[in-house]
């Protein structure tokens, strides 16, 4: 069983979804898809009036502040308008797939962040409340595995949900990461808008073919700004049993396939 990333990002194309549903119609072995959606987010964020606050730690990780309007809006990109056009561009293609948010059915449960604390965009440290965002402690592929046994290509995206049955913002990575995990998965493959791991993030020509997740801290050091989260996942899904984790291109046509057969990043 594959568990394959699609990244949110506007780089990947609009036709990103018929490109892979092709590809897994063509596939012999069952493929569960993680979703992101934050080029709609931002766009929908824009349109609405909501302005993106970003935090800064003092570690240097950053993270968007989501207040409950934001996280709204976080509902209908993900869950409504990025998830039901790739359910309907699967199902074009002859694919019969159903989507979900990680919230559907407990998929993924964790508890809300009480407050965050960093530079604000505007350059000043901030202590923000109501922050609908957290960590993910839990996750229960039951109802993902009931509908793959009866024959569906299951779509889901953040958000997951959090007590009190309020939902969380969540790295879309992590998500799938704990449902390769917690579904014994293969290959756990991640897509975005470059070839896979660069040395030089603006040359492309700068593919790194394989980094030793038995060593850390070179891993991580091949890795430059929101790469170094997908290296970690990456490490720990190979650290948890998970055969093959791969960085692969989302751009080109049949990518599952083209990933599979070694053209990307391999972290083993």
């Amino acid at each position: 069983m594959i568990v394959v990333k699609i990244g949110g990002g506007a780089g990947i194309g609009e036709d990103v979804y018929t490109r892979f549903a092709k590809d897994i119609a063509t596939l012999n072995q069952p493929v569960l898809v993680v979703h992101g959606g934050n080029a709609e987010f931002s766009t929908l964020c824009e349109q609405l009036g909501l302005p993106v606050r970003k935090i800064t730690s003092k570690s240097g990780r950053v993270t968007r502040y989501t207040d409950a309007e934001t996280m709204d809006a976080m509902l209908m990109a993900y869950c409504g308008k990025v998830n039901k056009r790739a359910v309907a561009a699967f199902r074009a293609e002859g694919v019969n797939a159903v989507g979900m948010s990680a919230i559907d059915g407990g998929i993924a449960v964790g508890t809300r962040k009480a407050e965050i604390r960093g530079t604000d965009t505007d350059g000043k440290m901030k202590v923000l409340r109501d922050d609908h965002a957290g960590s993910v402690k839990e996750f229960d592929p039951s109802l993902i595995t009931t509908l793959m046994d009866a024959g569906y290509v299951v779509l889901v995206s953040p958000p997951g949900l959090a007590e009190g049955g309020v939902p969380i913002n969540f790295d879309g990575d992590k998500l799938a990461l704990g449902l390769a995990e917690a579904m014994g998965a293969d290959a756990l493959l991640f897509f975005s808008d470059t070839p896979g791991l660069l040395q030089d993030r603006y040359d492309e020509s700068t593919l790194i073919t394989r980094v030793d997740a038995s060593d850390p801290e070179s891993a991580l050091a091949a890795a430059a700004d929101r790469m170094v989260v997908k290296v970690e996942q990456a490490i720990k899904a190979v650290e948890a049993g998970v055969q093959q984790v791969i960085f692969a291109d989302a751009r080109i046509d049949a990518p599952i396939t083209a990933a599979l057969q070694g053209k990307g990043t391999v972290i083993a």
